[in-house]
């Protein structure tokens, strides 16, 4: 009893020591340009459980353990914007069986961020899940609206949480809303006598005519996901996007560490910032130009 006793004494006082090292590099690194958002493709949960030999879905389980470690250091940073690809819209035409396994974890971990201890409660965080939900199954989609609802009320940080999704649909999307939108402007103006607004040839330079038609401004103001992101991680060594924030990633650093998103660690998202912060001035004239 003593024995465990001391144990449990000495992986406390071992926690709080390490907890207090993050403490310190972070003040190290905070003399330099922060990150606002950081992005994650987690990338190699099925490698890591071939690599490992381990039961189909396992590595799923252990990379949601990595995700809730990298959310914390994040948070402790006090990076105000996370967001995370978890589900492909593409994801869907793997095997049923994988599908409905990874689909149960998620309804499962959804669920343990309403609780009162969870790490999004306890960072302040509000969750946000996009992309195109009605594509889940209806517990999910449940589950994920009343994450959302539960909370809204959170203001210190916030967590995107991409899935069923796919950079071209949220695009496609976007676009379509614009649209709506523009459309609903113009008939306005019309039933107030401010039109009316013909069809322009494609080759008018009539200025007065310029409110009639989208611009990009129209369109990221219909985007999931915003701001754009300072960095995006993607483990595996892959420098691949795979149609994840295409949009908002012009401007955007690519750290692409060798690891399978299961072994990620703190020292990744270290190197990650470090090498935001090396690189920090060019993406900022990089993004002066647009």
């Amino acid at each position: 009893m003593e024995s465990q006793s001391s144990s449990s004494s000495q992986t406390t006082w071992f926690t709080y020591f390490v907890a207090f090292l993050r403490k310190c590099i972070f003040m190290v690194l905070s003399r330099g340009p922060i990150p606002s958002h950081i992005a994650f493709i987690m990338d190699g949960n099925r490698r890591f459980s071939k690599k490992n030999k381990l039961m189909e879905g396992a590595g799923h389980r252990v990379g949601f353990s990595a995700l809730m470690s990298m959310l914390r250091y994040c948070y402790e940073f006090r990076v105000k914007y996370v967001t995370i690809f978890a589900f492909s819209i593409d994801n869907f035409n793997r095997r049923p069986e994988e599908v409905q396994s990874v689909m149960d974890l998620m309804l499962e971990k959804i669920e343990g961020l309403t609780k009162q201890e969870s790490l999004v409660n306890q960072y302040g965080v509000k969750v946000r899940f996009v992309g195109n939900l009605q594509l889940l199954s209806r517990p999910v989609r449940l589950a994920a609206e009343r994450a959302m609802v539960a909370t809204a009320d959170n203001s210190k940080a916030v967590l995107t949480i991409c899935v069923a999704y796919t950079s071209t649909d949220e695009i496609l999307h976007s676009v379509q809303e614009s649209c709506e939108e523009k459309k609903e402007e113009l008939s306005a103006l019309e039933a107030t006598g401010s039109g009316p607004y013909g069809l322009l040839g494609p080759n008018s330079n009539d200025k007065e005519h310029k409110e009639c038609f989208i611009n990009s401004k129209d369109i990221e103001k219909h985007m999931y996901v915003t701001p754009d992101p300072d960095i995006i991680v993607r483990t595996s060594g892959e420098t691949r996007l795979s149609n994840f924030l295409l949009w908002q990633s012009s401007s955007t650093l690519l750290y692409s560490p060798l690891v399978l998103w299961p072994e990620i660690q703190f020292w990744h998202l270290v190197w990650a910032v470090i090498d935001f912060q090396r690189n920090y001035l060019y993406l900022m004239g990089k993004l002066k130009q647009q």
